[in-house]
């Protein structure tokens, strides 16, 4: 064996130092979303399979996203430090970019960083990424406090927004947002407030901003709140309190489902997931909330009869939800922009003979692209003139959102940037006309 090895031109090495694998498991995820273009949560799974216990998961899952989250700044250092670029998908590429990130964003020490990497390129470019670290660590490098956006994002958001939109998004990048949650009793407002130490945007919502792991938080076991964005919960507000009976199309994983029982509605629930659907049903149990949740494709789907109010929470590209879900700056393209948006269209056109005459039909998005907002309200208002917006009324949405001089909600970064912001949502409630 030691002949062996010799000959082969390596020398014998120890045990992988304590941490490598979930190291290893950081550059399985970032592997799986660069390169394959799958989402961030739904690859952790697979590539975390071999990990011991959930603070394994957890260290892989943070490396990969704050990567991500930094990754231009981050190759523009290590190309900074080599003769010529790394090819995009190089393994020492990889190997620097998440030694890097330990170091500059995570707090994690120089020695420990760059020790439990070097495993992960044995039998490669070992002395290329010790060299490179080595270079940018002693030239005492670091992380601009604002991220740079992904340039073909930036332009895209440029060209539909302008430069301070960009600017604005850049700028709520730089760090994970703040909690919010939805309550199942909006009279319980001021007792979670005090309890959690947070903030609150509107009736039935608290944000909290430093907080533990989620189901150790008081109220989560008893059911009191579930985890929605201040922006997710404006489809519902435009709904009102008692609607009547309510259809939530593609509805899982159910935070507008409880928000519309919690706020007296009659709910059907329809998702095609039934993964999804689980974690419905699961957090209606756990908070005592009633709806019916049915499977199936709303494109093949019909209720039996009109309902008072239909919520379209559209399938979309959900580049709105960037700052938590930091993969999909990487993975939507133009081209599934497009066809979200054609699958949009189809939906409506769809549901909106589901709308008793006189009902109100919301149409939402967690999208910061017009195609997959403005301009699909627009042409469904071409198509059926028996439908006209009804713009929110006062009190309705949380405090510093404004709805458009068309009557709609966007909400786009930058907004409420001094409380912690919000994702970025398209929201149009609209009246058929009896």
């Amino acid at each position: 064996m030691e002949h062996a090895t010799r000959a082969s031109g390596q020398r014998e090495r120890g045990p992988d130092p304590l941490g490598t694998p979930a190291r290893r498991a950081a550059i399985r995820l970032l592997d799986a979303v660069l390169r394959r273009g799958e989402p961030l949560e739904s690859a952790l799974a697979a590539a975390t399979r071999a990990l011991p216990g959930g603070p394994d998961r957890g260290l892989a899952h943070a490396i990969a996203a704050e990567t991500l989250r930094r990754l231009p700044d981050l190759d523009a250092l290590i190309d900074s430090a080599t003769p010529r670029p790394l090819p995009d998908d190089a393994k020492a590429r990889f190997a620097l970019r998440i030694a890097l990130v330990q170091v500059l964003a995570l707090g994690t020490p120089p020695h420990a960083a760059i020790a439990t990497v070097l495993p992960l390129v044995d039998g490669g470019p070992r002395k290329l990424v010790h060299g490179v670290f080595g270079t940018l660590m002693r030239g005492e490098v670091t992380l601009d406090e604002i991220p740079t956006l992904p340039a073909a994002t930036a332009l895209r958001w440029q060209a539909s927004w302008g430069d301070q939109m960009v600017e604005d998004a850049a700028r709520a990048f730089s760090a994970p947002p703040p909690l919010d949650l939805g309550l199942s009793d909006w009279d319980q407002t001021d007792r979670l407030l005090g309890e959690t130490g947070g903030d609150s945007l509107a009736p039935g919502h608290v944000r909290v901003s430093d907080h533990g792991p989620v189901t150790d938080m008081p109220g989560f076991k008893d059911g009191d709140w579930w985890v929605q964005d201040v922006a997710a919960s404006i489809p519902a507000r435009l709904i009102g309190r008692d609607a009547g009976h309510v259809l939530d199309l593609c509805a899982a994983p159910g935070g507008k489902t409880m928000q519309l029982a919690a706020m007296g509605a009659k709910v059907t629930a329809v998702d095609a997931s039934e993964s999804r659907l689980k974690r419905l049903r699961d957090n209606l149990k756990r908070t005592a909330l009633e709806a019916t949740v049915i499977r199936a494709d709303v494109l093949e789907w019909q209720p039996e009869a009109p309902a008072d109010a239909v919520l379209i929470d559209a399938p979309c590209s959900a580049t709105g939800i960037y700052r938590r879900h930091p993969d999909v700056l990487y993975r939507v393209r133009p081209s599934i922009i497009a066809e979200m948006a054609d699958q949009q269209a189809r939906i409506l056109a769809r549901a909106a003979d589901w709308v008793k005459p006189g009902g109100t039909l919301v149409y939402a998005t967690c999208s910061l692209e017009p195609q997959e907002g403005e301009h699909q309200a627009e042409a469904f208002l071409i198509e059926r003139r028996d439908f006209r917006i009804v713009p929110p009324a006062a009190g309705v949405l949380p405090d510093g959102i404004t709805a458009s001089t068309r009557g709609w909600v966007r909400t786009l970064p930058g907004m409420l940037a001094d409380r912690g912001g919000c994702d970025g949502f398209f929201i149009v409630a609209m009246r058929r006309e009896g």
